[in-house]
């Protein structure tokens, strides 16, 4: 990655630059059995057209705040990342009374709907598929997702120094989240091309350093596991030999 990078949207594009090709997120389900990997330019197409449903149909802007409901999952850190492009501030398991919108998986609808705002629920059901019957009072993520533009500008550029994400009472702007990727990658002794292996969930700043922006700030990609307390030590084994992981953390 460029050292003027200086927002995780600017690390995004740089990654696009150097190899669109490469695998950047594997997600698996260990509970469900569910598979997806995504290249740098799926995961990119998927950004883009978040953050073009995020600005445009939701209206949101740079400050607003968006409570984000959802586990460690390949979805959220697409929703990160629009976030992010757009300059939407991403309180993880924010009060969603508080917040200017809320993206909620299945599992939270009730306490999103302290939302007065926008309000996107994701079914995280295999492939990004869509609720069987859309909750009440809430937009399909897998229905209006599709047809957003594959192409994002913001209609006002994101300041480094502007506030980022809140996430276990930590708050940082995106200069200050993509420093301390930085810094957690040297510290773990991550490289260029590293693969990432972790179990890791999304709620501390640690389980999202490993599990999306230190793999992103170093050009590696990262295996995310839900639900890996239930594969077994012969299991992980063979996934990280199968997906040629390098590094395993969170386990």
């Amino acid at each position: 990655m460029n050292a003027t990078d200086r927002t995780p949207a600017d690390l995004l594009r740089s990654a696009l630059a150097a190899d669109p090709g490469r695998p950047f997120v594997t997600f698996y389900d260990d509970a469900t059995g569910e598979r997806v990997e995504l290249s740098v330019a799926t995961f990119a197409n998927w950004v883009a057209k978040t953050a073009n449903l995020l600005q445009g149909d939701l209206a949101a802007g740079p400050g607003d705040r968006l409570a984000l409901l959802l586990p460690a999952h390949w979805q959220s850190a697409v929703w990160l990342l629009a976030a992010a492009s757009v300059g939407v501030v991403v309180e993880i398991g924010g009060d969603p009374g508080d917040a200017d919108l809320v993206v909620s998986g299945p599992d939270t609808l009730e306490e999103a709907r302290a939302c007065s705002g926008e309000r996107v629920a994701l079914a995280l059901r295999p492939l990004g598929g869509r609720f069987p019957q859309p909750p009440a009072g809430f937009a399909d993520y897998a229905v209006e997702v599709p047809s957003q533009g594959d192409r994002f500008a913001p209609f006002v550029p994101v300041d480094p120094e502007g506030p980022a994400l809140v996430v276990g009472g930590l708050e940082l702007s995106y200069a200050q989240l993509v420093e301390r990727a930085r810094e957690d990658a040297a510290a773990l002794g991550l490289g260029p091309g590293e693969r990432v292996l972790t179990g890791e969930g999304y709620d501390t700043w640690d389980g999202l350093s490993a599990g999306l922006f230190a793999p992103l700030v170093t050009g590696g990609s990262v295996v995310l596991c839900r639900h890996l307390d239930r594969l077994s030590e012969q299991g992980l084994a063979q996934r990280v030999e199968s997906e040629r992981v390098t590094r395993t953390l969170g386990r």
